[in-house]
This record gives structure tokens, sequence and C-alpha cells, in this order.
């Protein structure tokens, strides 16, 4: 017996997320199956080769995986925007030509990254000095705040783990970083705390640092879950994934 069927939309009927997420990345993914989880967001994820020793040389690697990674991804969907789940790999690899690798594949998605996603992120708060906490080597941190100053901002603090292995990122605590939060903001004066790194469990103890340090606190997960909702005109507050969620993206 040959049954009938309806067919509709699908899923993602009000809009369709793709994510690239890094092989030894543990963090990205559930703290973005918390905050996609909203009617009609269709969310899929790829994974892209990555060792576990993070240092600009195996950044850049993946450049050349980003086709192969998209490629991955429902080839049927027609996604509104693709993340790629990399903060230092953004950096040293560039927003642009990330972008243009992604594009290769799907030409029509818009593309976003978590350094593109900070910068975004930050000036949608109107935040000119920032301080900026990382778990990178000093090469890779150095890098980082070098992009950030030539977007505009003042890092008024730097502070790092200094950890190079990826898997070990993933076990640091969130009252480490709690912790850490608290010596930056009172190392200087900052508008805003930018805590990098897409492996870093840091999506429960944003309201706590907000509420502590009476100013915005952005992670890298938590800044790229939000550029991808408003480039999809997804404008769901989600207050409680911190103060960024109550903005709208500027430009």
């Amino acid at each position: 017996m040959k049954l009938d069927f309806d067919t509709d939309d699908g899923i993602g009927t009000h809009a369709t997320f793709g994510a690239i997420v890094l092989e030894t990345d543990e963090t990205l993914e559930p703290e973005f199956a918390r905050m996609m989880a909203l009617d009609g967001v269709a969310l899929y994820h790829s994974r892209i080769p990555m060792v576990s020793d993070i240092r600009p040389e195996t950044l850049g690697q993946m450049e050349a995986d980003l086709p192969a990674a998209a490629r991955l991804l429902p080839p049927s969907l027609g996604f509104d925007v693709i993340g790629y789940g990399c903060t230092s790999a953004s950096t040293v690899i560039g927003s642009d030509r990330v972008a243009k690798s992604i594009q290769s594949v799907f030409p029509r998605a818009k593309v976003t990254d978590p350094l593109k996603a900070i910068i975004a992120a930050c000036q949608s708060l109107k935040a000119r000095q920032v301080g900026f906490i990382t778990p990178y080597i000093p090469q890779v941190s150095e890098r980082m705040r070098l992009k950030l100053e030539a977007a505009g901002f003042d890092i008024s603090c730097l502070a790092s783990f200094e950890e190079g292995d990826d898997p070990t990122v993933a076990r640091i605590t969130p009252a480490s970083i709690v912790r850490a939060a608290e010596r930056v903001a009172a190392h200087s004066p900052c508008d805003v705390i930018v805590i990098s790194c897409t492996n870093l469990r840091c999506l429960d103890i944003i309201p706590l640092l907000e509420d502590r340090l009476n100013r915005p606190v952005i992670s890298s997960n938590q800044a790229l879950a939000w550029h991808m909702q408003r480039l999809a005109r997804v404008d769901a507050p989600n207050p409680q994934f911190g103060r960024l969620f109550n903005c709208d993206l500027v430009g």
C-alpha cells in the first residue's frame, strides 16, 4: 500500500542557520542549542578538522578545510546565515577570507564568525574600552588584540590563561572564568568584558558577571549566536543570555 503525504516548509520557517564547529570543541553546540531554541529556527552543524594544539600555524590550516566542512551541511537548505565557530582562527585567517571560503559552497548565505560577531556586539553596545580575556598562548592573544584595536576599540586590559591545548580549555571551570573577569574589571576601566574562545563555558555565568560587575559581558558563543540571529532578522531578546540580546544590530 502506497501512502499519500503532504509537504510543508520544514523546520526553519523563520530562519535556517548552519554552524561549522571545531573537531575539538566541546562547548559551542550545547550553548547554541539553548540560545537557538526558538520557534521557526533550524540549526545544523558541521565539524572541521582541528588538532588540539592551538597555534597560528594550526589555525591557519583550517582555511583550506572550510569548503569541505561547509559541504557537509544539508545542501538542499537555503541557509540564512552560516557561522564559523572559531575565534582564534577567524583572527588568523581573517573574516573576509572565512566568508569567501564558505560562500564558495553556499553563495547566498550570510557568513559570520566570533571575531566579527564580537566587533559587532561591542559596536551595538557602544563600548569603546574593552577588558579582554582569552585562554590562548600569547602569540594568538596578541593577534586578536591588534584586530580589535584596528576595529577602533581600546583594550584596557588583556589577560589570558595561556593554555594551548583545546581539551584543557574546555575543562577550565566557570568559577575560574568568573575570577578572571573580576580581576580584569578591577584592573582598569572598561565598558565591556569580552571573554574569547568558543570552548570556554561562559553562558551560565554571563548574567552573574553582569550583575556583579555592572557592565555587559560578551562571550564568543553568545556573540556568534546573537549576530547570526540579528543578521537573519531574528529579534528574540533572550535577556537570560546577557544584555547583548537586548540590542539590535548597528549598521
